[in-house]
């Protein structure tokens, strides 16, 4: 498969890419620098991308089997900047004609209880708060792009770099939690459900979560 990845540089992104190529699979790694530190594979191709622009995320995507993105907004960017992106990434895609899109969502507007979603809760931290709703946002936007196939797949409440252990749990609209009730998955982990998921298709139109 040729994968367009977005967001190749970051943390997530990078292992996504390590990932796929592990598997198998050519991978076109986006940035905004051009640059992915820490991949070397004739496999992996690093161009520079703006992705809130629909023409650049069109011209890329043209000729790929599917796009993925571990786009997020820089220290600098306002959080709305999630909006612009996957509105652009939707724009794009129908523009090359690519139907197939694994976008890296946030926890936020996961269920965690009856009417609740876990950014509305006292132990959501404030600072995280901006970002969780502009990917709410983000997430209105893909889910009325009803001309592709797309998942929208979230981590854990806590996401960070770790272990590649291959297990994981899934769970549509709801966080996944161990029975302690804690929410976590590596970065590693969620680059092998992300990739599970690009080669499936057995979350395409959901809002789909992962964790431990």
């Amino acid at each position: 498969m040729d994968v367009l990845l977005l967001g190749a540089s970051g943390r997530i992104g990078r292992r996504v890419a390590t990932e796929l190529l592990s598997r198998g699979h050519s991978v076109t790694g986006v940035s905004r620098s051009g640059t992915a530190e820490g991949i070397d594979d004739d496999g992996f191709v690093a161009v520079a991308g703006d992705a809130t622009d629909a023409d650049q995320v069109a011209r890329l995507a043209a000729g790929q089997d599917a796009v993925a993105s571990a786009l997020g907004p820089g220290e600098d960017d306002d959080p709305a900047v999630l909006t612009e992106m996957i509105g652009a990434t939707v724009e794009g895609l129908r523009r090359a004609g690519v139907d197939r899109l694994v976008w890296t969502g946030g926890a936020g507007g996961l269920s965690v209880g009856p009417d609740t979603r876990l950014v509305e809760t006292e132990e959501f931290p404030d600072e995280w708060e901006p970002v969780a709703r502009a990917a709410i946002d983000a997430y209105g936007i893909l889910e009325a792009a009803d001309d592709l196939r797309w998942t929208y797949l979230a981590p854990a409440a806590l996401i960070e770099p770790g272990e590649r252990t291959g297990e994981y749990r899934t769970a549509e609209g709801e966080l996944v939690a161990d029975e302690d009730g804690d929410s976590y998955i590596s970065m590693e982990d969620f680059a092998v459900a992300l990739v599970d998921e690009l080669e499936s298709g057995d979350g395409i139109g959901s809002y789909l979560a992962t964790g431990y």
